[in-house]
């Protein structure tokens, strides 16, 4: 199944390599975490993220990506989205405010193989609600890690995922999805969070060697997303309700999984 999709499973070489990238993408977000304070910007943070992976060779991901819906390239190192912004958020220099939620999401390729990892961060004090939708989406990332291993079929860990968010009264996104990774920043398969029949054709077995970028994104209302603005690159949710996003390049092995953008 992992062959008729165009899946490209990984060496053990080129895994090391991408847990290398990944300790780059989680010393930027755990600098990003150290910077998130208010009356910091988004623009403060992406210089910092920029200087950090250039200083080492690296490339970021982002910068320069063309999605043709939108105006010009992503111009940034790290997409920032505040509070309603659910992904794709520009850096710029809006300056943050107590009971804020940021979204970071950083994709970086060093010595040719990419790591791709996101977080949301608080700037205190925030809100029971807030802090639940942060938690969730935490602990809907951390099931899928647990629930990945080689047999499975990812609509499993998928139904797992969208079950317990549904269940704590929130709403996975359907219209953004994980990938595949390695070389490239996108590659087969696509890695939803929640499941129907109509994706069947999608469905794939979870084979050692094989590289997700896995990345729950949780609304706090309904799942419904809209463009939020006219360079068509931020994605808002359509309710005005706060979203949260974490993300991780796990790599599947013989016995389950292995976390790249862990910091190990």
């Amino acid at each position: 199944m992992a062959r008729r999709r165009g899946i490209v499973l990984k060496s053990p070489r080129e895994i090391d390599l991408m847990r290398k990238a990944g300790r780059l993408v989680h010393r930027v977000l755990a600098r990003m975490h150290e910077m998130t304070v208010a009356g910091a910007t988004t623009a403060e943070l992406n210089l910092a993220a920029e200087a950090m992976i250039e200083e080492v060779g690296g490339t970021a991901l982002f910068k320069g990506v063309w999605n043709p819906q939108a105006r010009f390239p992503f111009p940034a190192a790290l997409c920032t989205s505040v509070n309603e912004q659910l992904v794709h958020g520009i850096p710029n220099d809006r300056r943050l405010k107590p009971g804020d939620l940021l979204s970071v999401d950083c994709g970086v390729r060093l010595e040719g193989y990419c790591a791709d990892s996101a977080t949301t961060i608080a700037v205190a004090p925030i809100s029971r609600e807030s802090k639940r939708l942060i938690d969730i989406t935490k602990r809907a990332l951390d099931l899928a890690i647990q629930e990945i291993r080689p047999g499975r079929v990812w609509s499993q860990v998928a139904r797992k995922i969208q079950g317990f968010v549904e269940r704590e009264g929130m709403s996975v996104v359907r219209d953004f999805v994980g990938h595949g990774i390695g070389r490239d920043m996108h590659e087969e398969p696509k890695v939803p969070n929640y499941w129907d029949e109509k994706q069947k054709g999608m469905d794939f077995e979870l084979v050692p060697n094989m590289v997700l970028a896995v990345e729950p994104m949780v609304n706090l209302g309904s799942a419904a997303v809209e463009f939020g603005s006219a360079d068509r690159w931020v994605v808002v949710t359509k309710d005005g309700c706060c979203a949260a996003h974490f993300e991780h390049t796990v790599a599947v092995t013989e016995n389950g999984s292995d976390v790249l953008t862990d910091g190990r």
